[in-house]
C-alpha cells in the first residue's frame, strides 16, 4: 500500500526537475520552505523531524533542492517531504506539502475494527512498520 499524503500523493513520484518546478512556484509566491523526514508516516502523525530550520531567507530554488537532497542522503530509508508556508493571514499556514522520497519497501497499514455499544463500529489504522524499533522501520 502506498502512503497518500500531501498535494501530489496520487501521482507517480516527482522527478527532481518536477520538484524544482514546485519549489520555484512556492518561492515565486513568497512561501518559505522546510524539509521534514519520518519513519512513521501515519496520517495523524503531523510531527515529522525537521531537517534544519525552515528556509525563510532562501530564495534560490537550487539551494532548497540541495537541502532536500542532503536530507535524502542522510536518511535514505525514510519518508521525506517538502512544506511551503504562507504567512499572508498573519500565521504560518501550510500552503503546499508533498512527499519527495519514500522507502523502497512500504509495508502499509492494517485496519482494526472495534465494535462498541449501540451497534457503533470504530476503525483504527496501524502501520506495520511501527512494530519495529525507531530507526529500523524501513
Amino acid at each position: 500500500m502506498r502512503i497518500t499524503q500531501g498535494t501530489f500523493s496520487y501521482l507517480p513520484d516527482l522527478t527532481d526537475d518536477e520538484i524544482l518546478a514546485q519549489i520555484t512556484y512556492a518561492l515565486g509566491n513568497g512561501w518559505p520552505l522546510s524539509v521534514e523526514f519520518s519513519d512513521d508516516p501515519h496520517p495523524r502523525n503531523s510531527f515529522w523531524e525537521m531537517w534544519g530550520l525552515p528556509m525563510f531567507d532562501l530564495r534560490d530554488p537550487a539551494g532548497v533542492l540541495m537541502e532536500v537532497n542532503a536530507c535524502r542522503t542522510a536518511h535514505p530509508n525514510t519518508y521525506v517531504k517538502l512544506n511551503a508556508y504562507d504567512a499572508r493571514l498573519g500565521r504560518q499556514t501550510t500552503a503546499l506539502s508533498f512527499i519527495v522520497q519514500r522507502p523502497a519497501d512500504e509495508p502499509g497499514f492494517w485496519l482494526e475494527r472495534q465494535e462498541g455499544p449501540d451497534r457503533t463500529i470504530r476503525y483504527t489504522t496501524h502501520a506495520y512498520a511501527t512494530g519495529r524499533p525507531v530507526g529500523d522501520r524501513y
